[in-house]
C-alpha cells in the first residue's frame, strides 16, 4: 500500500488529531519566533543591546520543561485533549500580553511565563498523534508534525515582512493570539488518544514514578535532545540578528531569507520523517546531521542574498530533515504509562541544558566585531558531529502498538 493510500484510510477522528498537533506546533512556534525578528528593535525601544533582549529568547526556553512537567502530568491524569486545549489559550493570552509589556523586566517576565505554556504543547500534541494513528504511519506523520516548527518560524517571517514596518514590535506581539482560535477545532473535531482511553478505568500511577524507574533512557533523551536543541537553536534564533547586524539587510530582504530557510525546514522534516520508516529511525538522523557539515561554509560566510539564500535553504534540510524523526523516536522510545509526560519532558530538560544558546552566541559574535557568521557556523558544526556519535551509540525501538501495550499495563 503506498504512503497516499495509507494516509487515506485514516478516519476522520485520526486526521483532526494529526492536524491539530500540527497546527498547534506550528502556531506556538509562530509566537515564539516572532520574538527573534525584534530583538534589534526591542532593544533600541528599551535603550539597551540585543544581548540584553535575547535573555528573553534564553527565558523562554529555559521555562519549557516546567511547562512540559506540569501539563504532561495534567495530561497523564486527566487526558491528552482538554490539557492541550487549556495549553493553547494560555500560551496565546501571554503572547498577546508581552505586546503591552511596559519594560523590559516586565516582558522578560512574560516570555518566561510565555516558555511555561509553550513547553506543554509539542509533548501532548506528540504523544495525542503516536498513540492515534497506525504504526506504519508514525515516521511521515512525525515529520509533518515536527515541521510545523519551522512552519511557524515561516509564518513569523512572512508576518514580519508584511507588517513589521506598519505596526512594529508591540503590533507583532499583539497578532499572535491567532493560535487561540485552534481550540474551536480541538473542541469540535479531535477525540481523545485511544491509549489514555484503554487505560482510563485502570488505577493510576504516578507517571513521576515511571520516570524514576526508566531514568536510564531519560538520561539518554535529556543529552540526545540537548544536542538536538543546540542544533535547531542554534542555526534559527540569531539567524534574523546575523542578517540584520553583519550584512545590514532591510525588513524585507530578511524576511524573504527567514522564509527560504523555512521552506528547507519543511522539505527536510518530511522527507526524512518518510525516509525514516525504510533507513530506520537512527540511520535517518545520523545522515541528516551529517548533511549538515558541507553546507555551513554556504551558509554562514556567503556574501550575497542568493548565496546566503540557498545555504539557508540547504542546512535547514538537514536541521530539520534530523529533527523530522524526534517525535515518533521520543514516543517509541518512553514507557506507556509516562507518554503524555516523557518525551516532552525529555525534549524541554534538553532545551533547558541549551537554553543559553542565543545569549552565548550573540557574546561569540560580538566579541569578534559582530561575526555572527562565525557564531553560527562554530554551534552547528560541533552539535552535528555530537549528535551524529550519540545518536549511533544510543537504542531504537520501532512498531510498537501504543493501545496494547497500554491495555498490557
Amino acid at each position: 500500500m503506498s504512503l497516499a493510500a495509507d494516509l487515506k484510510s485514516l478516519t476522520k477522528a485520526q486526521r483532526s488529531a494529526i492536524w491539530a498537533s500540527y497546527l498547534g506546533w506550528t502556531l506556538d512556534a509562530f509566537d515564539f519566533f516572532l520574538m527573534v525578528f525584534m530583538l534589534s528593535a526591542i532593544a533600541k525601544e528599551f535603550g539597551t543591546d540585543v544581548k540584553a533582549v535575547s535573555h528573553g529568547v534564553f527565558l523562554t526556553l529555559a521555562a519549557r520543561p516546567l511547562g512540559a512537567f506540569v501539563f504532561g502530568w495534567l495530561a497523564e491524569r486527566f487526558g491528552r485533549r482538554p490539557i492541550l486545549m487549556i495549553d493553547i489559550i494560555l500560551f496565546s493570552v501571554l503572547e498577546l500580553a508581552s505586546g503591552f509589556a511596559p519594560s523590559l523586566t516586565s516582558l522578560l517576565i512574560l516570555r518566561f511565563l510565555f516558555g511555561i505554556a509553550m513547553g506543554g504543547e509539542w509533548g501532548i500534541g506528540a504523544s495525542l498523534v503516536m498513540e492515534s494513528i497506525p504504526p506504519k504511519l508514525r515516521g511521515p506523520v512525525s515529520g509533518l508534525l515536527q515541521s510545523g516548527y519551522p512552519s511557524g518560524y515561516f509564518i513569523a517571517s512572512l508576518v514580519y515582512f508584511l507588517l513589521f514596518d506598519h505596526i512594529g514590535w508591540r503590533g507583532m506581539f499583539m497578532v499572535g493570539i491567532a493560535p487561540a482560535l485552534l481550540v474551536i477545532l480541538i473542541r469540535m473535531h479531535v477525540e481523545e488518544s485511544p491509549a489514555f482511553e484503554a487505560r482510563r478505568d485502570k488505577p493510576r500511577v504516578n507517571p513521576v514514578v515511571e520516570l524514576a524507574r526508566h531514568w536510564k533512557i531519560a538520561l539518554y533523551l535529556v543529552v540526545l535532545m540537548t544536542a538536538f536543541n543546540f542544533f535547531s537553536h542554534g542555526t534559527q534564533d540569531l539567524y534574523p540578528t546575523f542578517l540584520q547586524k553583519q550584512h545590514h539587510f532591510d525588513t524585507h530582504t530578511t524576511g524573504i531569507l527567514a522564509a527560504i530557510m523555512n521552506l528547507g525546514a519543511i522539505v527536510g522534516g518530511i522527507g526524512f520523517g518518510i525516509w525514516s520508516e525504510r533507513l530506520g529511525r537512527k540511520k535517518a538522523i545520523i545522515v541528516a546531521s551529517l548533511l549538515a557539515l558541507p553546507v555551513i561554509p554556504l551558509w554562514a560566510f556567503a556574501g550575497t542574498p542568493l548565496l546566503l539564500g540557498l545555504g539557508a535553504f540547504l542546512i535547514q534540510v538537514a536541521v530539520q530533515g534530523a529533527w523530522g524523526i524526534v517525535p515518533v523516536h521520543l514516543n517509541e522510545l518512553s514507557p506507556a504509562l509516562a507518554r503524555g509526560l516523557f518525551p516532552g519532558f525529555a525534549y524541554q530538560l534538553g532545551n533547558l541544558i541549551a537554553s543559553w544558546n542565543a545569549p552565548m552566541q550573540a557574546g561569540i559574535a560580538e566579541s569578534h566585531r559582530d561575526n555572527y557568521g562565525l557564531s553560527l557556523a562554530l554551534v552547528a558544526g560541533v552539535t552535528a558531529v555530537v549528535l551524529t556519535i550519540w545518536t549511533a551509540l544510543g537504542p531504537e525501538r520501532r512498531d510498537v502498538d501504543f493501545v496494547e501495550e497500554a491495555r498490557a499495563t
